[in-house]
C-alpha cells in the first residue's frame, strides 16, 4: 500500500517561491551560456549531443503502442531551446499532436520560438505547465540549484512534479542526477532515488525506475491507471 500523500503534492505554489530568486540566477545562467554555445548541447550544459538525445530516448520510451497509433500532446518542462521538438516532429505521434515547452530563461524561449515556427509547437516563460497535455517530461531541469539549499530545492521538485501531473492524462517521465554517484559538482543537485520514488507512488501505482543506461543518473515514468 503506498503511503499517504505528503501535504507537498498539493501544488500550492508555496515552495516555488522560496526559490524564486534561485530561479531567477538559474535563468541568468542559461542565458549567459546560450550567449556563449549557442543552441546546442552545450548552450544547455550538457556535454554532448549523445547524452542529451539519449536522455529524450529515454523519456519517450515512456510512450506506448496507442500513443504511437493515435498521437499526443506534450509538455516539456524546462524545454531549453526546443531539441525535443526537433527529435519529434517528424514522428507519426506527433502528426497531429501539440508540444508545449516551457522554460525559466527569456532568452532560451526566445531562441526556441526563433528557431521553430512550427504551428503545432508553442513555447511560454514559465516555471510550471499552463496546458493539458497527454505526457510530461522533464530532462535535466532539476538539475542545477547553484546555492539553493537542499531541502527547499527537493520541496520544490516534488511540488512543481505534483504540478505536472495534475496537467498529464498519462503520464510524466523526468530524470535526475544519482544520489550514489561517487564525485558530486557543485550547484547540482544529486537526487536519492528512493525519495522520488516513495514520492511517484503518491501519485501512482503505476511507476517504473531506469537506471541501465551509461549516465551517472536515473529515470522516473509514472503512468496513470487506465480507466
Amino acid at each position: 500500500m503506498p503511503p499517504s500523500p505528503p501535504k507537498r503534492r498539493k501544488g500550492t505554489g508555496a515552495s516555488l517561491e522560496k526559490i524564486a530568486n534561485h530561479l531567477l540566477v538559474i535563468a541568468g545562467a542559461y542565458s549567459y551560456r546560450l550567449r556563449e554555445r549557442g543552441p546546442s548541447a552545450g548552450g544547455v550544459f550538457w556535454k554532448n549531443d549523445d547524452g542529451q538525445i539519449l536522455r529524450y530516448d529515454i523519456l519517450l520510451s515512456i510512450l506506448d503502442e496507442r500513443d504511437h497509433r493515435d498521437g499526443v500532446s506534450i509538455n516539456d518542462l524546462g524545454c531549453g531551446y526546443g531539441v525535443l521538438f526537433d527529435l519529434i516532429e517528424d514522428q507519426p505521434f506527433m502528426r497531429e499532436g501539440r508540444f508545449y515547452g516551457y522554460d525559466i530563461c527569456p532568452d532560451m524561449v526566445e531562441e526556441a520560438r526563433k528557431l521553430h515556427r512550427d504551428p503545432r509547437a508553442h513555447f511560454s516563460i514559465a516555471a510550471t505547465p499552463t496546458h493539458e497535455a497527454d505526457y510530461s517530461f522533464v530532462s535535466g531541469t532539476y538539475n542545477m540549484c547553484i546555492e539553493a539549499e537542499r531541502g527547499a530545492w527537493s520541496d520544490y521538485i516534488f511540488e512543481s512534479l505534483a504540478m505536472l501531473w495534475n496537467k498529464s492524462r498519462r503520464g510524466i517521465a523526468f530524470n535526475m542526477l544519482d544520489a550514489r554517484t561517487r564525485v558530486h559538482i557543485d550547484d547540482l543537485y544529486y537526487a536519492d532515488r528512493a525519495d522520488f520514488l516513495d514520492f511517484a507512488h503518491t501519485l501512482s501505482d503505476d511507476v517504473t525506475i531506469v537506471d541501465d543506461y551509461p549516465l551517472d543518473e536515473w529515470t522516473i515514468f509514472i503512468r496513470r491507471s487506465p480507466k
